[in-house]
């Protein structure tokens, strides 16, 4: 895979941040930008949307001031997350200002737009397109997709049911491109892993949710931290697509996490409730199944750094 060069030597290791809803915000991008991987938020975490332009004004000055003071060991781009669907109202101002302000990186969700595509590629930027099947991937790819976020089973949020072994070696058949593999990675080894299997990048979520810099409450960080992969349950109902989800928070919300209806898929709501009263990512808490390696509530940049430290190691214990 040619690396974009956007991302060339930018990165301290294949790490991209996934897009965490609500949760992800200026100070924890800024951190992971920092530490050396891709820091990314959702555009809709910004409301209203002139706070986005502040959101990104912030973001897009501190990095250039961290560059400057640091030549030598620059930020890593950050990258902003849209949600490329009809029920997304705000898609064409939320665009206009990212290319007001260039974003390096784009991430796509939920709908294929050569639109889209196209605006980032005219002002220099690069899209990446979470998939969950090859249906999906053919069509982003076609569309104008300069990569693709394989999101496989057992990761946070919105979520496939493929494993990454099959799901990546299927798409590295056909394509050359930029590849991410998403589910289940919370450590070095987990990153190494994606790259043996041939994916060019980890893309990591649930760990950040239990970093200081996360905006989430200390109880959720808390469940990260307890947590296990047989304490998340794949469902529907809260919004209309198949997610992950800590039981402990669906039983918390008065539900039985063994017996959850089906939702309409057609009424897909991704800020509140989709067939339920408990909301989700607010009530109804996110998260894949990598979280049992997550020990402690640190900050972004110790979590990177212990990241990068298990990446090394991992390699020399392979190659001696």
């Amino acid at each position: 895979m040619a690396e974009p060069d956007i991302l060339k030597g930018k990165l301290r290791i294949p790490v991209i941040g996934a897009p965490l809803f609500i949760i992800s915000n200026p100070d924890l991008v800024i951190a992971q930008c920092k530490a050396g991987i891709v820091g990314s938020f959702p555009s809709l975490n910004a409301r209203p949307v002139s706070q986005l332009d502040e959101w990104l004004d912030q973001i897009t000055s501190e990095l250039d001031s961290y560059n400057r003071a640091n030549p030598e060991k620059p930020a890593a781009p950050f990258a902003v997350n849209q949600i490329v669907h009809r029920s997304n109202n705000r898609l064409e101002e939320d665009m206009a200002l990212c290319e007001k302000y260039k974003v390096p990186v784009l991430i796509c969700s939920l709908g294929a737009q050569e639109a889209v595509y196209k605006a980032v590629d005219n002002w220099g930027g690069i899209t990446l397109h979470d998939v969950i099947n090859q249906r999906f991937a053919h069509k982003a790819i076609d569309k104008g997709a300069t990569g693709l976020i394989c999101v496989s089973a057992g990761a946070g949020g919105h979520a496939g049911a493929l494993s990454p072994y099959g799901f990546i070696a299927e798409t590295r058949e056909w394509f050359d491109g930029p590849i991410l593999c998403s589910g289940s990675i919370s450590t070095g080894g987990g990153v190494l892993a994606a790259q043996a299997m041939g994916a060019d990048y980890a893309y990591i979520g649930s760990a950040f949710i239990a970093t200081k810099e996360a905006r989430a409450e200390e109880a959720y960080k808390q469940g990260i931290v307890d947590g296990k992969a047989e304490d998340i349950v794949y469902t529907n109902l809260f919004t209309g697509v198949h997610g992950n989800y800590l039981r402990k928070s669906i039983e918390d919300a008065g539900l039985d996490p063994d017996n959850l209806p089906e939702s309409d898929p057609s009424a897909m709501n991704f800020g509140s409730g989709g067939s339920s009263d408990a909301k989700a990512w607010k009530d109804i808490w996110g998260s894949g199944q990598g979280i049992g390696s997550v020990k402690a509530i640190q900050s972004a940049g110790e979590y990177i750094d212990q990241l990068a430290a298990e990446y090394e190691a991992t390699k020399a214990r392979l190659c001696s």
